[in-house]
């Protein structure tokens, strides 16, 4: 019964986006484990606060990871 944590800034990504990793990564775990674990195969989101995480010592939020997926300088 596998667990996929995926650990994002919050106010990085729209729920639709969250909805879309839950779904690729349940999609490929199945691929490695086999169909019949999907039921019980399980993926989370955790949202770690904006200025909790940080990169190269910059402290990041929402804003930074979208100017990022954005090319923009947020």
């Amino acid at each position: 019964m596998p667990l996929v944590t995926i650990d994002v800034i919050k106010d990085a990504f729209t729920p639709e986006q969250k909805q879309q990793m839950i779904e690729k990564v349940t999609a490929v775990m199945v691929e490695v484990e086999g169909e019949n674990l999907r039921p019980v195969t399980s993926v989370r989101i955790a949202e770690i606060e904006g200025g909790d995480w940080a990169i190269g010592g910059q402290r990041l939020g929402g804003a930074d990871v979208r100017a990022m997926a954005t090319g923009t300088d947020g």
